[in-house]
């Protein structure tokens, strides 16, 4: 089993200038493990490596759909899987960056055999979801996967259409799936950003939120609903955290004031959940923020090691 780096960690923690900061130094190609970061179109909202940094060193997984795909942890694992293999081939090193824990987990513990995403169903859940309510399909969760259902909240739209999607695909409960977990193919050597000082983790996250405002956010999520009138709140990539605030602003929902402070709330509640992950993790801490250039030469000492490699 081939052992891959990675560096992960809650939002607005440095994950991407430490990154480039190695790529400056060491042959790396960056595997974005972003679940934001895949859409087309969406740059600013998700702190997208502009293309400045990009040339930088290749990246990987970013602009791969459009915000009407789907992309799931088993895709994820499919494409990384396949592009360290490749990036190895070139004498390179694949670098996995990013803060989807979902993708992690599955990445390092194991694919359960859950089917991909069928449009066709989705779309048909949907409609049931507009016609009769949220109410009426959890009714039919409950019936046909208790287990599942008992985990989920009952408002939970996604996670309720995901279960039933995978039921009427498979004929076989989520639950009962879920518990034939697939072996992991990589050994991922990962080290994890964790800040010490969360009020300075906040307040990095208030100001980037605004950045992005300063930067034209609104006008980008104003052009995605032009380009793609299809596109509603109900699609995966809606659910990318700001975009669902700055869709309701824009749609007349909430005024700007508002907009602001739900955003920057739901940024914040974003790392509170990834530092909940990480912390299960038992991976090495740094705190970039901190001495970001001791991390910066500690990881590039591991590297190094690592691969027994001199690197010019």
């Amino acid at each position: 089993m081939k052992s891959i780096f990675a560096i992960i960690g809650a939002t607005a923690t440095g994950k991407t200038a430490l990154a480039l900061a190695l790529a400056k130094r060491l042959p790396i190609e960056i595997i974005s493990m972003d679940s934001a970061l895949i859409y087309q179109g969406m740059d600013i909202g998700t702190a997208k490596p502009d293309k400045i940094e990009q040339s930088i060193c290749p990246h990987h997984l970013i602009d791969i759909k459009t915000p009407l795909q789907t992309y799931s942890a088993a895709d994820f694992v499919e494409d990384c899987t396949k592009l360290c293999d490749e990036i190895q081939s070139r004498g390179h090193i694949p670098l996995i960056v990013g803060g989807t824990m979902m993708y992690f987990r599955s990445l390092t513990q194991g694919l359960n055999n859950l089917p991909s995403a069928d449009e066709q169903v989705r779309s048909l859940l949907q409609e049931e979801k507009r016609c009769y309510g949220l109410n009426h399909l959890y009714r039919e969760l409950q019936k046909i996967d208790p287990a599942t259902a008992n985990k989920l909240d009952c408002h939970d739209s996604q996670r309720i259409e995901r279960a039933l999607e995978v039921f009427r695909i498979t004929g076989i409960p989520m639950s009962e799936l879920l518990s034939q977990q697939q072996m992991p193919r990589l050994n991922v050597q990962a080290f994890g950003l964790m800040p010490n000082n969360r009020k300075q983790l906040h307040l990095t996250i208030e100001q980037r939120f605004y950045e992005m405002i300063k930067k034209g956010f609104l006008d980008e999520v104003r052009h995605l609903k032009q380009t793609y009138p299809d596109l509603t709140l109900d699609y995966p990539s809606m659910r990318c955290v700001g975009y669902r605030q700055a869709w309701q602003h824009l749609s007349g929902e909430i005024d700007l004031k508002t907009f602001i402070q739900q955003g920057i709330v739901a940024t914040r509640q974003l790392a509170k959940r990834q530092i909940t992950w990480l912390r299960s993790f038992q991976i090495p801490m740094y705190d970039y923020s901190q001495n970001s250039q001791a991390v910066i030469d500690d990881l590039y000492i591991k590297i190094k090691q690592f691969y027994k490699k001199k690197f010019s």
